[in-house]
């Protein structure tokens, strides 16, 4: 799979609030870095996204991807959206896609509680 492929994927499972689809993505060495943590590893990354897909899944959510960028193994995404507690003004996410699983990914927003 190329990166493409793999984040198109990743995107898609997002969209779905589909956690099980969302981890095939990832393994027992990849790392997210935020500015809220760092999650290492399936079982912390599967509660980082446990917490999103809380917050997403309220009525009235929304997120529009604005700018996808791909170089080889390296994927950038700008995006925002809303939930009935949060505003997502600006987020990026950044993924580093090594033998079909994304290996490292950074996110960065500007969150404001509602």
């Amino acid at each position: 799979m190329s990166t493409e492929s793999v984040l198109e994927h990743h995107l898609d499972a997002f969209a779905n609030q589909d956690l099980d689809a969302v981890l095939e993505d990832y393994d027992d060495d990849s790392v997210i870095v935020t500015n809220m943590g760092t999650s290492r590893g399936l079982d912390e990354i599967e509660g980082l996204f446990e917490e999103l897909f809380a917050d997403f899944s309220q009525p009235g959510s929304e997120i529009e991807v604005v700018q996808e960028e791909i170089e080889g193994d390296l994927a950038y995404i700008v995006w925002h959206g809303e939930t009935p507690d949060n505003d997502y003004e600006f987020a990026t996410d950044t993924f580093i896609v090594r033998d079909d699983t994304i290996v490292q990914q950074t996110f960065a927003g500007d969150i404001t509680p509602k």
